[in-house]
């Protein structure tokens, strides 16, 4: 693997590798961690946070929202002020670069301030739909502005939020997360029945002992949040990132002779979907050392070489666990032995890029036929795939999860790859390539 400039140039296949890793720390989970800190009494610390681009533009938001942050490589110290505790100049603005993350929880936590504040972010966010929170926290009793549900966001909040009830359709957990923030200084009880997703702010306000109810059936959640006046400090050494983590579980499926460990995952089950469908596919993972921290399930992962790779026909239910990681999915499936089958999977393109057309467009280089919708992909899978041919992957919106996942293609498979925009790893996961480099040591 050569670097050049913004780019990668991969002209060979990874060697056999039987490696053990450490990755850095869940982006949902650093996110979540800084905006509860910030609205908590007191001091909040935290350890392996994830130092990313996407984490960094929240930690200098809150910063400039009057809080208190220390930083010092992947620890964090942060002094919230209370629920109510922000301190601003109305015209406020806030960059919430590339993160969809921050840039919809932040409205939620900033609904009872009436003043003005403008929210922005980088071309890429500036793409993706803001109606999906801003309509349901508009209920609460804010007023927003909107280029067309899109950035840049004008609101004004209000000293009077109303409970509200919201039904959630969409599987996001964003969607959730950002109505449930909001109800935390709503003057009664807010109701929110919520399609199967990401769990993590739920766990959090459990261990928080935010006044939370929730019912479960087998496709919704019913979820009843009381307001509060006053959260404590949330000491957390975040755990590691599945999403992260997938591109090295299938680096280590489609290639030779293989083994990892991958130390410390995140294994919550509404994020381990990657897994469920690997299994499906014949992919044998393993979980050691499991124990439980603060609600999260955590395990190190064992993952070999995989030589008869299933075709699938994948259960939309698993869907909303494994959203972040269907391209590399997508990658595996294209070495399975048969036609596998993707369905309800739009939401793919409410991401960083339409990663739907980017997941079949990279497969159709490949020499990989698919079909698509506007919500599926049949991908026709070739076990004995090697790649003979010249690959250049630009243009896609800087999302850093195609140019991972190219990465692993060229590696795994073969070709002459000339992958651009390198530094869209930054967002998410800054030692993507030197972890790479020392699979190949």
């Amino acid at each position: 693997m050569k670097i050049e400039k913004n780019k990668v140039l991969i002209n060979n296949n990874i060697k056999n590798f039987h490696k053990t890793i450490f990755i850095q720390g869940d982006k949902s989970l650093s996110i979540r961690w800084a905006l509860l800190s910030s609205i908590a009494n007191g001091k909040s610390k935290a350890k392996n946070l994830l130092m990313s681009e996407d984490v960094l533009s929240t930690l200098k938001s809150i910063k400039k929202l009057g809080i208190k942050v220390k930083i010092k490589k992947d620890k964090c110290e942060i002094t919230g002020r209370g629920i109510n505790g922000y301190k601003f100049k109305s015209g406020i603005k806030l960059n919430a670069g590339n993160s969809g993350t921050f840039g919809r929880l932040i409205l939620a936590l900033l609904i009872n301030y009436d003043k003005k504040i403008k929210l922005v972010g980088d071309k890429s966010l500036s793409k993706r739909d803001f109606y999906r929170v801003t309509n349901p926290l508009s209920k609460f009793g804010a007023n927003f502005i909107t280029n067309s549900g899109k950035l840049p966001i004008v609101m004004r909040g209000t000293n009077k939020i109303k409970p509200i009830t919201y039904v959630e359709t969409k599987g996001s957990a964003q969607c959730k997360s950002a109505v449930m923030l909001a109800a935390l200084k709503a003057y009664g009880q807010t109701i929110i029945k919520a399609k199967k997703s990401r769990n993590h702010t739920e766990l959090l306000f459990k261990y928080l002992k935010v006044p939370i109810s929730i019912y479960k059936t087998k496709y919704h959640d019913l979820i009843k949040i009381e307001n509060i006046k006053k959260i404590k400090p949330l000491n957390y050494k975040i755990p590691c990132d599945i999403s992260s983590s997938a591109f090295f579980i299938a680096l280590t499926v489609l290639s030779e002779n293989s083994k990892i460990c991958i130390k410390n995952i995140n294994i919550n089950p509404t994020r381990i979907g990657i897994i469920k469908i690997l299994k499906l596919m014949g992919v044998k993972i393993i979980y050691k050392n499991i124990k439980f921290y603060k609600g999260e399930k955590i395990a190190d992962l064992i993952i070999e070489s995989t030589k008869i790779i299933k075709s699938i026909k994948c259960p939309s239910y698993l869907n909303a666990s494994a959203i972040d990681e269907f391209l590399i999915i997508f990658l595996i499936a294209a070495k399975a032995n048969g036609v596998s089958y993707f369905r309800n999977l739009s939401e793919l393109n409410e991401k960083e890029s339409p990663r739907l057309k980017w997941g079949s467009k990279i497969l159709n280089l490949m020499g990989i036929k698919t079909k698509t919708t506007n919500d599926s992909i049949k991908i026709y899978g070739n076990p004995n795939l090697i790649i003979n041919k010249k690959i250049v992957i630009k243009n896609y919106l800087k999302d850093h999860r195609v140019f991972m996942t190219s990465v692993i293609a060229a590696l795994a498979f073969g070709g002459k790859w000339i992958i651009h925009d390198k530094d869209s790893i930054k967002t998410s996961f800054p030692s993507f390539l030197d972890i790479i480099n020392s699979l190949d040591n």
